[in-house]
């Protein structure tokens, strides 16, 4: 199963991404920063506490985005 195994955060609400297949992605989180459930993620230190989990990655306060829509979503980075 494709999954993220790494994660950092960046500038203007983006995550590096790096998953279980070795690609390197970026995910831009901006777009869902206007939904109520991913609106404390505008918090910069809320943003900045993003882990990878066994599945997915996570925020300190529960909010997390499905690995296939990180991978689906995210650019390549080359």
């Amino acid at each position: 199963m494709m999954r993220p195994i790494k994660v950092k955060p960046l500038t203007d609400y983006k995550l590096l991404l790096t998953f279980s297949t070795g690609e390197k992605k970026i995910f831009d989180v901006l777009p869902y920063l206007s939904m109520p459930f991913y609106a404390p993620l505008k918090d910069a230190s809320i943003f900045k506490s993003v882990f990878v989990n066994e599945y997915t990655v996570e925020w300190a306060n529960g909010s997390d985005i499905s690995p296939h829509e990180l991978y689906d979503d995210g650019v390549l980075v080359c």
